[in-house]
């Protein structure tokens, strides 16, 4: 396509005459003038076929801004797609530079003033290319925003301040918005359920264990609609970002957790995981995240989705602030709330790893090559755990056993309300929804009846060593992708540990394509302190195989591009 010389939208208003060039430069050109009205009037009116006209073709074109950086066409044009347009601007100067004796290579920065305020700054490098002035590299710096409102629901510095002495103290806490806080509405990630709901006359227990501990709030993070999804998306607040790899999802439903933990907004995620929400957003975005035992925190004040599954965890950017959040909110003696003595337990876990074939099966091939060079490498170094291959069991029959359950437990949470209201949630999970009314109270025993060889199965699995296995199938998606297959597959490897009860904590270890992928370590019931202290130990040992050798040379790769 020809990028457009007019518009018939011209929402932006270019003045006629800007800085053109610096004392003793040439006046910007005049084609190259046209080029960049006519993007400006495209980008105002988000006319998307206009834009990526504009951006060169190619791998090489670059565009960047506070998020993050896109590489290639491709990458920029779905980006684009779902962003939307910008507010309505004036250019209030623009500045040209030549970078080519010929002329043909320019370098343009805009300043532009927002008509509801704030002032902007582009800088943009074209090129003529086949006797077309296109975009061949990008920066945007766009107004300072009051809060990122895809991340947050509220947000102080702090929100609610916690105690000023205590081993948490200097740490702020993201609380994904189904806990509550005394004095405000839970949300649910759902504007017409919030706007019904009534304020919360105490605060949940998992949130005053951290306040107590001398955390701080930071403030209340978004979720998916109910907690009922795993992808990070959300129809009526938008999708956060995600905090490792630019224009990906950021995993659900504990997105809001996870993206302000990532993008170190907040140093502690309080989240709940039902089918992977804190260990699938902890995968995509580099995080560690921890599912603890099942009902070893109490739930009170906790919006529920499905309670034989619910339990609540933390997301945290590195596995020494998880250490100190579990060995507080765990232990007997530090935790008002945690009424199960298992989570007091000191003894270490063994240090043998089982790998599950069946889950193993659903990985994507690059994946899988990154988790077999990881077993190398812990196998080949000083202090090597054994790997054995084992049966985790027909993941299909233990997921369907799974969804019935949990849809059976989220139509009755919430069937009522979603009567009362058609229409007031998003496609996706409304579809959820719908099929979760449709089962019958028998189809409901059969499940859970399913259900019980299952985890007695798992159960035993875990009684002498500890499984072991890639968090999802790869990297997070983008954004534009069909993530149908891939939540499928993902759930297929996170419901066994949800369906035993089973803790389950995944860290930052693999690297696929340039993104962060998990790795899952899963254990016998109430061993979540010990868990955390396995993890960080295999952590620092894959660390350790990775540094160079004492008096080596590291050798740094870059790569270059020409425009």
């Amino acid at each position: 396509m020809t990028p457009p010389t007019e518009s018939p939208t011209a929402a932006a208003s270019v003045p006629t005459d800007p800085v053109s060039g610096a004392p003793g430069l040439a006046p910007i050109p005049a084609d190259l003038r046209a080029a960049f009205d006519a993007y400006e009037r495209a980008i105002v009116a988000n006319d998307l076929d206009a834009l990526d006209a504009f951006f060169a073709p190619g791998p090489d074109t670059l565009r960047g801004d506070p998020a993050g950086l896109l590489v290639g066409h491709d990458a920029i044009s779905g980006f684009r797609s779902l962003r939307g347009g910008v507010p309505p601007r004036d250019i209030a100067e623009i500045h040209y530079r030549p970078l080519s004796a010929d002329g043909d290579v320019a370098l343009l920065m805009s300043v532009s003033r927002f008509r509801g305020g704030g002032r902007g700054l582009q800088t943009q490098v074209w090129q003529r290319l086949d006797g077309r002035w296109l975009i061949t590299a990008a920066h945007v710096a766009p107004r300072t925003p009051p809060l990122d409102r895809t991340i947050w629901r509220s947000v102080g510095d702090p929100f609610q301040q916690g105690a000023w002495e205590g081993p948490l103290a200097g740490l702020t806490v993201a609380v994904k918005d189904l806990f509550a806080i005394a004095g405000f509405r839970i949300g649910a990630g759902n504007p017409t359920y919030l706007e019904q709901a009534r304020p919360e006359k105490a605060t949940a227990p998992a949130v005053a264990d951290l306040l107590r501990a001398g955390a701080s709030l930071r403030g209340i993070a978004r979720t998916d609609e109910f907690a009922y999804s795993i992808a990070g998306d959300n129809v009526h607040y938008g999708t956060p970002p995600n905090g490792a790899v630019v224009g990906a999802l950021p995993g659900g439903s504990s997105s809001g957790p996870a993206s302000a933990v990532a993008l170190g907004h907040a140093d502690i995620g309080l989240a709940t995981d039902t089918a992977g929400s804190i260990r699938v957003p902890a995968s995509y975005q580099g995080l560690w995240g921890l599912r603890t035992t099942h009902d070893l925190v109490p739930r009170q004040g906790m919006l529920p989705l499905a309670q034989s599954f619910d339990t609540i965890g933390w997301l945290t950017r590195d596995g020494d602030t998880l250490h100190r959040v579990a060995e507080w909110c765990l232990s007997y003696d530090g935790s008002a709330s945690t009424e199960n003595v298992h989570g007091a337990s000191g003894d270490d876990l063994p240090w043998r790893f089982l790998v599950p074939e069946e889950i193993l099966a659903c990985v994507e091939p690059a994946t899988r090559e990154a988790f077999s060079r990881l077993l190398a490498g812990l196998s080949a170094s000083d202090d090597p755990p054994p790997f054995r291959a084992v049966s985790s069991g027909d993941l299909d029959a233990a997921f369907t056993a799974f969804r019935t359950v949990q849809g059976a437990e989220a139509w009755r949470n919430d069937g009522e309300w979603l009567r009362a209201h058609p229409g007031a949630v998003g496609p996706a999970v409304a579809e959820r929804f719908d099929i979760a009314s449709r089962i019958t109270a028998a189809d409901e025993v059969a499940a859970r009846k399913d259900l019980e060889p299952i985890a007695a199965h798992l159960a035993e699995l875990v009684d002498g060593a500890v499984l072991i296995f890639p968090t999802v199938p790869g990297p997070a998606p983008q954004r534009t992708a069909d993530v149908d297959a891939v939540r499928a597959a993902t759930l297929r490897m996170t419901a066994p540990a949800a369906i035993a009860g089973l803790p389950a904590v995944s860290v930052p270890l693999l690297t696929v394509d340039g993104a962060p992928v998990g790795v899952c370590l899963v254990a016998r019931a109430g061993s979540d302190i010990a868990l955390v202290r396995l993890a960080r130990r295999l952590a620092d040992l894959a660390a350790s195989r990775a540094r160079p050798a004492p008096g080596s040379s590291p050798t740094t790769r870059s790569r270059t591009t020409e425009s």
